[in-house]
C-alpha cells in the first residue's frame, strides 16, 4: 500500500504544472546581463584579447631556451670539431687512423639559450599597442553585446505581457459574447427574435473562440521566447507583471544624439582602425635595422644530457634588409589603403548610427501618439457598446448591433494594447541606439546604473 501511496504521489507531481515563477521586468533584464549565453560568450572572447595583450607583452622578455640535438656523424671535419666540443680530443688517436675516413661519432649537444630582443624598429610596440586596442575593442563588444542581450530579454518580456493581456481580453469579450448569445436564445424561444439572430451571435462567438485558441498558443510561444532569452528551462513558467502605461520620452532629439558617440560598438570599431592605423609604421619597421642579444652554454656529449665539453657564447645580433624587392614598401602601401576604407566605414557607421536614432526617435514619439489615439478610441468604443446595450433592451437596437459593438470594443482594446507595447519597445530601442542602457528607461524609473558607469569608464580612458 505504502508503495502504491508513494508512485501515485510521483505521478501526481509529474502531471501538475511547475509553479510560475515571479519575473519583474528590471529582474528579467538583470538576469539576461548576467547569464545570457551571447554575454558569456562575449565575455570569453573580451578575456581571450585580454591573454592576446599579455602574450604580445611578453616578447620584450628575455626567452630562456633549452634544446637537445643529438646526431650521429662521420664527417671528418665534423667529427674533428665535435671531438674538441667533447674535450676528449687525442692527438695520438688523431694521427694514428686516416683522419680523412673517421669512425662514427655520437653527439648530444644540450644547449641552454638566452635571447633579448633590444630593438626592432618599432614593431614589437606596435604589435603590443595592437593587442591593447584590440583588447580594448573585445571588452567594448563584450560590453555592447550584454546591452543587446538585455534589450532582447526586455522585448521578450514585453510581448509575454502583450500576449497574456490579449488573451484575457478575448476571455473577456468572449464572456460578453456568450452571454448575448444565451440571452438571443431565449429571446428566440419566446419569439422575441428571429433565428438568423442567433446563428449571427453564435458565428461570432465561434470566431472569438478561434481567436482566444490562437492567442493561447502565441502566449505560450512567446513565454518559451523568455526563457530561452534567459537562458532558462524552455518548459519554464513565469508569472510576469502587466504593462503600465508608457512614460513620456525624456529629453528631446538632439540630447539622444549627443549620446551617440559613446556607443559601445562604435567604440570597438574606433579601436580597430586605430588598431590598423599602427599596421603602417609596423610594415615601415621592416626596412629599419634589428638588434637583438644572445647568450648561449652548450653542453656536448656521446649521451643524451650529458656533460662532457661546455662552452659559452655571447653575441649581439643585428640585421637589416638592403634590398626585399619592394616587399615592405608594398605592404605599407596596402596598410594604409586598408585603413583609408577602414575610416571611411567607421564614418558610415557613425552616421548610421545617428539615422538610427532619429528612426527610434520618431517611432517611440508615434507610438505614444498612436496610444493616446486608442485610449480615447477605446473610450468611444465602450460608451457606444453601453448605448448599444440599452437599446438592446429595449427592444430598439438588433443583436447584430450588440454584437457589432461589442466587436469594435474589443478592436479598440486591441489597438490600445498594440499601441502600449510598441511604445514600451520603441523606448527601449531607443535608449540602445542612443547609446544608453537599457535599465535607463525602465517604466520604473530605475536609475541607470550601467550607462553611468559606461560613461565615466571612456571619460576615463580619454582624459587619461
Amino acid at each position: 500500500m505504502l508503495g502504491r501511496a508513494i508512485v501515485g504521489l510521483a505521478l501526481l507531481l509529474a502531471a501538475s504544472p511547475l509553479a510560475a515563477a515571479e519575473l519583474s521586468l528590471a529582474a528579467a533584464m538583470a538576469r539576461a546581463r548576467d547569464g545570457a549565453r551571447e554575454v558569456i560568450a562575449a565575455r570569453a572572447r573580451a578575456d581571450a584579447g585580454a591573454r592576446r595583450l599579455e602574450q604580445a607583452r611578453s616578447h620584450r622578455l628575455p626567452r630562456l631556451r633549452l634544446e637537445e640535438i643529438w646526431l650521429r656523424t662521420d664527417s671528418p671535419a665534423d667529427v674533428f670539431g665535435l671531438q674538441l666540443q667533447q674535450e676528449r680530443f687525442s692527438f695520438a688517436d688523431f694521427v694514428a687512423g686516416d683522419p680523412n675516413r673517421p669512425d662514427s661519432l655520437e653527439n648530444a649537444l644540450t644547449r641552454l639559450e638566452v635571447s633579448l630582443p633590444v630593438y626592432t624598429g618599432g614593431e614589437l610596440g606596435g604589435r603590443i599597442d595592437q593587442a591593447r586596442l584590440a583588447a580594448e575593442a573585445a571588452s567594448e563588444t563584450a560590453k555592447r553585446t550584454e546591452e543587446t542581450a538585455v534589450l532582447a530579454a526586455a522585448e521578450a518580456y514585453i510581448r509575454l505581457a502583450q500576449a497574456r493581456e490579449h488573451v484575457a481580453l478575448l476571455e473577456r469579450s468572449l464572456e460578453t459574447v456568450a452571454a448575448h448569445v444565451d440571452l438571443a436564445s431565449a429571446y428566440v424561444e419566446q419569439g422575441m427574435l428571429v433565428r438568423s439572430e442567433l446563428l449571427r451571435a453564435e458565428v461570432e462567438r465561434s470566431r472569438v473562440e478561434d481567436l482566444l485558441a490562437e492567442a493561447r498558443g502565441q502566449a505560450r510561444v512567446v513565454e518559451s521566447a523568455l526563457s530561452l532569452r534567459l537562458a532558462a528551462d524552455g518548459a519554464a513558467s513565469w508569472q510576469i507583471e502587466p504593462l503600465p502605461e508608457p512614460a513620456p520620452l525624456a529629453g528631446g532629439l538632439d540630447g539622444w544624439l549627443a549620446g551617440t558617440s559613446g556607443r559601445r560598438d562604435l567604440q570597438a570599431a574606433r579601436r580597430l582602425l586605430a588598431a590598423g592605423e599602427l599596421e603602417v609604421g609596423i610594415r615601415r619597421a621592416g626596412r629599419k635595422p634589428s638588434l637583438a642579444l644572445v647568450a648561449r652554454r652548450d653542453y656536448n656529449d656521446d649521451t643524451l644530457f650529458g656533460t662532457g665539453g661546455t662552452s659559452t657564447a655571447v653575441m649581439a645580433v643585428a640585421g637589416i634588409d638592403l634590398f626585399s624587392g619592394g616587399r615592405h614598401r608594398a605592404a605599407a602601401a596596402a596598410a594604409a589603403a586598408e585603413v583609408e576604407a577602414a575610416r571611411r566605414e567607421v564614418e558610415q557607421f557613425e552616421e548610421g548610427i545617428r539615422l538610427e536614432v532619429r528612426h527610434a526617435w520618431e517611432r517611440a514619439s508615434t507610438a505614444r501618439e498612436r496610444h493616446a489615439t486608442a485610449i480615447a478610441a477605446c473610450d468611444a468604443a465602450a460608451e457606444v457598446e453601453r448605448i448599444t446595450r440599452e437599446r438592446f433592451a429595449r427592444g430598439v437596437a438588433k443583436t447584430l448591433d450588440l454584437v457589432d459593438a461589442v466587436t469594435a470594443r474589443r478592436e479598440a482594446e486591441t489597438r490600445e494594447l498594440v499601441a502600449r507595447t510598441e511604445a514600451h519597445l520603441a523606448t527601449f530601442h531607443l535608449a540602445v541606439a542612443g547609446g544608453r542602457s537599457p535599465e535607463s528607461v525602465l517604466p520604473d524609473g530605475s536609475p541607470d546604473l550601467a550607462g553611468s558607469a559606461a560613461a565615466d569608464a571612456i571619460e576615463g580612458e580619454y582624459t587619461g
